[in-house]
Order: C-alpha cells, then structure tokens, then sequence
C-alpha cells in the first residue's frame, strides 16, 4: 500500500498533467502543491511511484506522467465525482426536458455529453428486454387490417401492421384492446408470453384466429434483436488531443465505429453506478490509450440503458464522472415523466 504522502504525491501529478499536458517534475509539484515536505523528499516519491508503475518518464523528458496503473489508483482511491454547479444542473434540465420524443431525448443527450466533456459521447437506447409496457393500441385500417402500436415505459413507441385472417369489428377490437391492457400494462417484457396465452379463449370463436394473430405479432416485437442501438457524437471532438494517442487516431476511429465494441465498452446496464475504464482495461486493442466512462439510465430507480463517453486517459475523471452521472439522472427523469 502506498502512503498518504505518496498518494498527495501521485494526485498532484495527475491533476498537473491533466491540467497542462506537460510531464511533471518535482520541483513544480513543490512549487504548486502544499505537499509539506522538501524537494528532496518528493523526488525519493516520484522514484519510489515510478518503481512501482504508477508513473513514467517519457523519452525525452525529465519529468513525470501517470500510467494507467496510476490512473486506476487516482480513479479508484483519490478522485471524488466533481458536482455539477446549479447553473450547468439548469442548463442540462432545460436542453433535455426541451425534447419530443425518445430519438430527440437521445439526439439531445450526445449533443451534450459531447459538449459538456468535449469527449465522443455514446448513447445506448433504451433495451426492451428491461423495458415494461405502457400501454397497447390497437387501431383499425380496414376490415380485415389492424396497426399495433407498443409504448414502453421509456417512452419507445413501436410500431406493427396486423394482417387479420378474417374482418375484426370495432367491438371486437375494443374488447380486445381493454383484455390485453387490463393484462400487460405495468408489467416487464418477460412475463408478457404467460399473462396473455389463454387470451383467445375469451372471445367466439370466429374471433380467435385474429386475436391469436394480433397476439403473435405483439411477441415477436418484445423479443426483436434489433433494439440494441446506440447513437454517438462528438467524435471530432477526438482532433483536439492528438498527442495524446502515441501513433495515430485512426485505431480509436476505427473502434468507435464498430456497434458490438461500443455495447461492450458501455458495460451491462443492469449496473447503474459510474463505470471507469482506463487504457488496457479496455480489452479492444484500438481503444488501449482511451479511457471509458459510462453510467447506467432509467426511471424509477433502475437502469434501463447505459450512456458515456470515450476520450484520451489524460482525462478530468473528476468533472468526467459528474457530468456523466448527471446527465443520467436528468434523462431518467425526463423518461418517467413522458
């Protein structure tokens, strides 16, 4: 375990290199920081820090910069999440509660994550699989055609055709449409299949082929692979910290425009508190000098959906994992409200 001076010490070079982009050296560290002790004394520090891969000289300079191993350490044991001033907290309310539907709330949230940590920022839709139902309406096209619409609990409307094996009048339909809320309604995706499979048997006979129907296709669209999107911005943002990347950009380009690599990146979203993930614990080899943060989403306490942002790991993790935590919370609200 490395000692409280030590960790003042490695605090301080990380929070100089974030802040200047320049290797650290002990005598501005003692000129910046009130460490308490000698010039002297900080050097045995950084060389005892280095020893033991915290931190690194680069090539040509005499001075200092973290690893990933010392920026774990900072994340993990010195860094507390920077909290929002009341004004961005209002700036954040009144940019997202200005959206009008779930691909505007998305929209708007990579617009501001991006600009709030001028990092890429990356956006994971609402899932279905953790979703519950709002609401089912059932609408009539014509005799024998009906539109299914699904509106989920984080505002997700889906929308289905219903071809009909035989006419299906406007009683049978509301009846229908009263059963199979009076049934989903408030309830998780999952448990769908066995509150609605003795449905048909409530209605004659000449209505069961429909309403089978109509049930066949309500399922297929709880169940549909396609929902896992993301949306992401902010990618130019990546231009501003050349250096950072030893060789070139292109690899964290390339990465970042891969879906599976994102998804993963974002982690499980059943886990809702602030993800950090620096350098090489990010297991895609293009994203190695990146550092991920990521927080899950949701309403009524429980995450939905995860959001984050990609950027170098000479990162403010601090100002970093309040905005993005942040942010999360205010899209949560605004998914229970609509």
């Amino acid at each position: 375990m490395l000692s409280e001076r030590r960790l003042k010490v490695l605090r301080a070079i990380v929070q100089d290199y974030v802040g200047t982009e320049e290797p650290v050296g002990s005598k501005a560290l003692t000129e910046r920081h009130h460490l308490g002790v000698s010039p002297a004394t900080v050097r045995n520090d950084m060389a005892a820090l280095e020893d033991e891969g915290f931190i690194a000289q680069p090539h040509t300079s005499a001075g200092r910069i973290p690893t990933d191993k010392g920026y774990r350490l900072f994340v993990d044991k010195l860094a507390g999440v920077k909290p929002m001033t009341a004004p961005e907290r209002r700036a954040i309310q009144n940019f997202l509660e200005g959206a009008v539907d779930l691909d505007d709330v998305v929209a708007r949230t990579v617009r501001l994550l991006a600009q709030l940590t001028r990092q890429v920022a990356v956006v994971q839709y609402p899932s279905l699989t953790r979703s519950t139902v709002r609401h089912v309406e059932l609408l009539s096209l014509a005799p024998a055609r009906l539109m299914l619409v699904l509106i989920t609990d984080t505002g997700r409307v889906e929308q289905r055709l219903v071809d009909c094996p035989a006419p299906f009048g406007e009683a049978s339909l509301a009846d229908l449409r009263a059963r199979l809320n009076s049934r989903v309604a408030g309830r998780r995706f999952a448990d769908v299949p066995g509150l609605v499979e003795d449905l048909p048997e409530a209605f004659e006979a000449e209505d069961r082929g429909t309403v089978s129907t109509v049930l066949s296709t309500l399922l297929e669209t709880l169940v549909e692979e396609n929902e896992e999107r993301l949306m992401i911005g902010g990618t130019a943002n990546l231009t501003r910290f050349g250096h950072d990347f030893p060789l070139t950009i292109r690899p964290v380009l390339e990465a970042l425009e891969e879906q599976v690599v994102l998804l993963k990146l974002l982690g499980e979203a059943k886990d809702p508190g602030v993800t950090v993930r620096i350098g090489h614990e990010n297991a895609h080899e293009g994203l190695n000098s990146t550092s991920v943060v990521s927080v899950g989403y949701g309403s009524g306490g429980e995450a939905v959906a995860k959001l984050g942002v990609v950027g170098p790991t000479r990162m403010d993790y601090p100002g970093t994992m309040g905005a993005v935590r942040a942010v999360a919370r205010y899209v949560g609200q605004i998914l229970a409200e609509s």
